[in-house]
């Protein structure tokens, strides 16, 4: 038997064990990546075209999101089923909470560079470290949640193509700031979320009610935080009279303004 969470229902049988293992896998792949490769890395800086194109693309999915929420819930309330909401969120506090303190510490260690540098970098790695463990979630519980009561493909795809979208485009958003970059921390942040993820299928990948989910969905969107704010933390490496040689070639990072 499959247990439930309102529309939520877990993952049971071999399919928790199947899920484990590709997540556990996947963790062991990233942390390699991050032991092998030439790292820090800063992102590819797109054009000036495609910049504006990006934000363009984000603005569209977040559109999107919303009319077809609307229509979602608009059909429930056509059915008599708006009593049948999807249960509260108890981690977004959390979320919200790591949002904030990141945006202040990339705004803060970026000062020196200016306002522009300093707030744009802040507020994209704001907009973008959540979808970090957002984006892996979505497409792990899409098949085993509904924005319905009665579970129709038609309307998980309405809702969680333009949420993907979102994800996606928000992510890539990442490249409009000059600053961001990989390193070593950034891959093995990750590779720990994801394997406390495998922890978390090991129960079903259940929704964040018990005590053990709660404390997985906390631990894993922290350490999806972690590795946000460590593509904005100031690479100490570099030479001073680098990185002032660096700094007034990130003014220009505001290419779509």
């Amino acid at each position: 038997m499959t247990s439930h969470q309102g529309l939520w229902v877990s993952y049971s049988g071999t399919a928790d064990v199947v899920l484990a293992a590709a997540l556990i896998g996947a963790a062991a792949a990233v942390a390699y990546a991050g032991m092998r490769l030439p790292l820090p890395v800063r992102l590819p800086r797109p054009g000036r075209t495609v910049r504006a194109g990006l934000v363009v693309a984000w603005l569209a999915a977040i559109v999107a999101l919303l009319v077809c929420d609307s229509l979602v819930v608009l059909r429930a309330e056509s059915e008599h089923l708006g009593g049948h909401g999807a249960p509260t969120d108890p981690v977004t506090p959390v979320t919200l909470i790591g949002v904030g303190i990141i945006w202040f510490a990339v705004s803060l260690a970026y000062s020196a560079r200016g306002w522009r540098v300093a707030l744009g970098s802040g507020a994209i790695a704001a907009l973008a470290t959540p979808w970090i463990f957002e984006f892996p979630f979505d497409l792990i519980i899409m098949a085993r949640t509904s924005p319905m009561p009665t579970p129709v493909a038609e309307y998980r795809i309405l809702f969680f193509a333009p949420l993907l979208a979102v994800a996606i485009t928000t992510l890539a958003m990442l490249t409009l700031s000059p600053v961001t970059r990989l390193s070593q921390s950034t891959f093995w942040c990750f590779a720990a979320m994801l394997a406390v993820f495998a922890v978390w299928s090991l129960l079903g990948f259940a929704y964040p009610s018990a005590p053990g989910p709660f404390a997985l969905n906390v631990v894993s969107k922290i350490l999806a935080l972690l590795t946000g704010l460590s593509m904005f933390l100031p690479d100490r490496s570099q030479p001073a009279a680098l990185k002032i040689e660096q700094a007034p070639q990130a003014e220009a990072w505001t290419g779509v303004m």
